[in-house]
């Protein structure tokens, strides 16, 4: 994604009798990150582990879980480090990276790091089901009802048109960095309309909350799971049906994005480590409404941390399971 973000910056706390440090490193291909230490005692036998941090609050939930629970329960020191997507795939390669919590496809990535350079292994589902698309707020689906059928939007582009979109309507992007197939589509589907990026998800999440509030109209990017969608009942439209191979070449996509069954990658090193965080990272598997449950507490102004360990205690049998 790259689904879609908020550059969350979280230290977890650390165990007692321990100390966290902060550290600021060179990230991977020269990029700047914040890494933040969560320690707990050096001498266990799980060690340190590099967890990436990408940019949207559903990530930060699955990462905040894992976290909360490699700390707690198996005595790791936990270093998170904000990354961007792609970023997190260059550290499997460098060492800087063991965890990625929720890979968004990337079959362009799994070929390079995981086929050809044997550096990373798929760690298996985490069981969220994810779909990007174009939405409009409700108001827009509720007052022009043919608008959710893309064939019908060069009908309503002026009603989208923005100072940034020169004249065109605008669909409203997220993060560059996320999964994105819009520039193609707006091309290949012959769209009068221009992609303009709003820079991040709470960009993006405060545009369409704007735009529900003041019936202002608005075409943009978005994606679940998402706690937002419980908030705004966005309305998707829709777009030519994905058949398979359908966007197999990136310049030509004229239909609509897959399903995306979310999984998870770690570095081949530490997969075959035998480290217990390795384990839990395969055993990681939950709902969507788990992901949003926690990621709308995060969102309400919960720390991470806290919002996992709320989680974790609501759910024992399914944190006993992982950790078999």
């Amino acid at each position: 994604m790259s689904k879609a973000g908020l550059l969350l910056k979280r230290t977890i706390p650390t165990l007692a009798g321990t100390v966290a440090a902060a550290l600021l490193l060179a990230g991977c291909g020269g990029a700047t990150v914040n890494q933040a230490a969560a320690a707990g005692a050096s001498s266990t036998p799980c060690g340190s582990v590099n967890v990436a941090l990408n940019a949207w609050v559903g990530y930060t939930a699955n990462a905040a879980v894992y976290s909360y629970i490699a700390q707690n329960k198996l005595g790791c020191t936990v270093v998170q480090k904000d990354l961007s997507e792609q970023i997190s795939w260059q550290g499997f390669a460098s060492g800087e990276v063991d965890v990625v919590m929720e890979n968004w496809g990337h079959e362009d990535l799994a070929k390079q790091y995981i086929t050809d350079q044997k550096v990373a292994v798929d760690a298996g589902p985490t069981g969220n089901e994810g779909h990007i698309g174009w939405y409009v707020p409700p108001w827009m689906a509720a007052k022009y009802p043919d608008i959710t059928d893309s064939k019908n939007l060069n009908k309503y582009a002026s009603l989208f048109a923005t100072s940034e979109s020169g004249g065109k309507g605008q669909v409203l992007d997220g993060d560059p960095a996320f999964v994105t197939n819009d520039e193609a589509l707006v091309k290949n589907l012959g769209l009068d309309y221009k992609v303009v990026f709003s820079g991040s998800e709470a960009a993006l999440i405060q545009s369409f909350r704007s735009a529900e509030k003041n019936k202002t109209p608005l075409l943009g990017y978005f994606y679940e799971p998402q706690w937002f969608l419980s908030e705004v009942s966005l309305k998707k439209v829709s777009l030519p049906a994905y058949t398979p191979g359908c966007d197999s070449n990136a310049e030509k996509v004229a239909c609509d994005y897959p399903d995306y069954k979310l999984n998870k990658v770690i570095s081949k090193k530490f997969a075959d480590s035998g480290s217990p965080a390795a384990k839990l990272a395969k055993a990681f598997s939950w709902t969507n409404a788990d992901q949003n449950s926690v990621a709308t507490d995060i969102q309400g102004g919960m720390k991470p941390d806290a919002a996992a360990k709320k989680w974790v205690d609501a759910h024992p049998d399914v944190v006993a399971a992982w950790l078999k």
